[in-house]
């Protein structure tokens, strides 16, 4: 396990934030390696300000936070909350259906309304790919990402990553396995570049319905080049025991069932019999292998119950890192040292 930071002092981590370069957190494609480096640092720090809960931190006292949110939550909306006022920000949170866009007004014109109020910081999960870029260009202050359609969750993936970092030590040539619903799961594609530019070794399989072949082109093939230079490479399986063989890590992501209406899954009970991650499937991993899901999840599914609160389930570690990496991520783009554009 990797606790190398976790003593590190508040003023290092503070001092630490001119070294990032972005204004936004909108995606993970714009993170080096180094980048991340930085956030999963500052995140074990942040970690050991949570357990007590007496631990307050007072950097961001007298900023606003804003969340707003146009599809449910409960860990993303909740974890960043927590962020927020540990690290001692007032965080208000704006969920659509009590907005005015229910009355019909327009996500800009609701946007630009909080940002008139003076805000430190927007929180934006919405159901339209790019809907936070579109955002991000019409506002004077910093807008996290939270989920975006089927494009990207910077957060999820930061916080998968650290929950590897602390478990393996680190992810050079870790192997991984992302099994399910990959075509509608902006989770799978956002883990897929940071942890391959991480170092980790990537391979996918799902129903050949639920596989995104248009930025998943081909086993061995290249699907984008990151900041640092490194081609990110992903394998692309047929059955997930070819997938998870020798495998250190299992991410197992939700079947997104609202989505099966559309004819690309038959039967559910076929897909969890085939596709879904049991102690029968977990034996073909590595003998350390650790299971995660980012959530929610449909056990029986995906994964088995005994397998989803198993010992080698690193589910609730997910959910703690999840509060510290958005107290990082809320300390390096809302503080008083605000990154530069």
């Amino acid at each position: 396990m990797n606790t190398a930071s976790t003593d590190t002092n508040q003023s290092v981590v503070e001092n630490s934030i001119n070294s990032a370069k972005h204004r936004h957190l909108l995606d993970v494609d714009s993170l080096s390696s180094g980048d991340v480096t930085y956030f999963l640092d500052n995140a074990e720090y942040m970690r050991s300000m949570i357990p007590s809960g007496s631990s307050k931190m007072d950097s961001l006292r007298g900023k606003s936070i804003y969340t707003l949110f146009f599809e449910n939550s409960t860990r993303t909306r909740v974890s960043f909350e927590q962020a927020g006022k540990t690290l001692g920000a007032d965080v208000i949170n704006i969920a659509a259906s009590d907005s005015s866009v229910k009355k019909g007004e327009s996500l800009l014109n609701t946007v630009l309304t909080i940002n008139a109020m003076q805000m430190d910081g927007l929180i934006l999960r919405h159901p339209d790919a790019g809907a936070p870029n579109f955002v991000a260009k019409h506002i004077d202050t910093p807008l996290i990402n939270a989920g975006d359609g089927l494009h990207a969750h910077p957060t999820q993936a930061l916080l998968d990553a650290m929950t590897l970092r602390r478990t393996l030590g680190n992810l050079t040539d870790a192997k991984i396995a992302i099994i399910g619903d990959i075509i509608h799961s902006r989770v799978a594609r956002s883990d897929i570049i940071l942890l391959a530019r991480m170092g980790a070794h990537i391979s996918v399989a799902g129903p050949p319905t639920l596989m995104p072949y248009g930025w998943i082109p081909g086993a061995h093939e290249k699907v984008s080049t990151d900041n640092d230079g490194n081609d990110v490479k992903v394998h692309i399986c047929q059955s997930v025991e070819q997938a998870i063989d020798d495998a250190d890590v299992i991410i197992t992501l939700r079947l997104q069932i609202e989505r099966q209406s559309e004819g690309l899954l038959p039967d559910v009970n076929e897909y969890s019999k085939v596709w879904g991650i049991d102690a029968r499937k977990l034996s073909l991993a590595n003998t350390n292998a650790v299971v995660m899901h980012p959530g929610p999840m449909n056990e029986g599914i995906e994964i088995s119950t005994d397998v989803a609160h198993g010992p080698r389930s690193l589910i609730k570690d997910q959910v703690l890192n999840g509060v510290a990496i958005r107290m990082a991520v809320l300390q390096a783009y809302c503080g008083n040292e605000r990154l530069a554009h």
